[in-house]
């Protein structure tokens, strides 16, 4: 069994295998559910990524006061225009990561990684990658499974919670799971898979949760597309050679340390960051206002 980054780097040596295959097996040790059925599992959930990363692609979807509806087709159109400065699949990605914020904020069908506010990183990246490297179905797989042992982890160790460690712990959790996963799928070795876990989550840490209005979209919109390309360039990084000095169980430590550190305003409350702007109040206040005069119309 593991319970901490470094037991599970002690498996992948000891076992001479892929992260992927260190966590299907905790899992069906664990559960007593068979490496086929896994499979399965996360075949089924990967399809419910997909669809809701591709949803709002070309067909806007409705949400409260429609803060988000049309980032994703707008960013897709942009992507395939030639004039990009960051190139197609960074663009890409970050439609991916958007259709899924506004898949989700319109009420639709997502899978949580590990979190709705932060549910379109890890898809992002795993399409993403898939397609400019036409990868196989199988590799996929074995992307999201590694994710999820990272996820594992950093739940029994830290949080996954914005309201308790601010969007580091939500969207920071989700780029580093994205990160190690991406490592992995390009064929390299669980220590740079590690390496990129630490890059991705030492680059956002601290980030606050300020939702605007107490709504799960802006900036979730944005962090969802900027955390995904933090893992893309994190797992860049390590492939490329850069080891981060620091232990990722010590990372992680960190995190949540200083998630515990954020005074109450900035972790989910909306009482701080850009919610707490005077066109950020103004504009909740139009959002409750609406809804109430809704409700006493009834």
């Amino acid at each position: 069994m593991y319970n901490s980054f470094s037991e599970l780097i002690w498996i992948t040596r000891e076992q001479k295998i892929p992260i992927w295959k260190a966590v299907v097996r905790e899992e069906s040790e664990l559960s007593g559910v068979s490496e086929e059925e896994i499979f399965a599992a996360f075949t089924k959930r990967f399809e419910i990524m997909e669809r809701s990363a591709k949803k709002a692609l070309s067909a806007p979807q409705p949400t409260v006061a429609n803060l988000v509806s049309g980032f994703s087709a707008q960013q897709w159109s942009y992507s395939g225009g030639g004039s990009t400065i960051c190139g197609g699949l960074i663009n890409k990605a970050m439609a991916y990561a958007l259709s899924c914020i506004e898949v989700n904020a319109s009420m639709g069908k997502i899978c949580a990684a590990p979190t709705a506010g932060s549910c379109g990183i890890l898809p992002a990246v795993l399409i993403s990658l898939r397609d400019e490297f036409s990868l196989s179905d199988e590799t996929v797989i074995h992307g999201l499974i590694t994710a999820s042992g990272i996820g594992s982890v950093i739940t029994q160790n830290a949080t996954v919670s914005g309201a308790e460690g601010g969007c580091q712990a939500e969207c920071g959790a989700a780029g580093a799971m994205a990160a190690t996963a991406a490592v992995e799928m390009m064929g390299h070795s669980p220590e740079d898979a590690m390496s990129a876990f630490s890059i991705a989550l030492i680059n956002i840490m601290g980030m606050v949760c300020d939702p605007l209005a107490g709504l799960v979209q802006i900036p979730c919109a944005q962090r969802n597309a900027s955390q995904t390309i933090n893992a893309l360039i994190s797992a860049d990084l390590a492939i490329g050679g850069m080891v981060v000095p620091i232990p990722p169980d010590q990372v992680l430590d960190a995190m949540f340390r200083t998630g515990k550190m954020l005074p109450e305003a900035l972790r989910e409350t909306a009482r701080g960051g850009i919610a707490a702007t005077p066109r950020g109040i103004e504009i909740a206040e139009k959002i409750f206002g609406e809804r109430k005069l809704r409700k006493e119309s009834r």
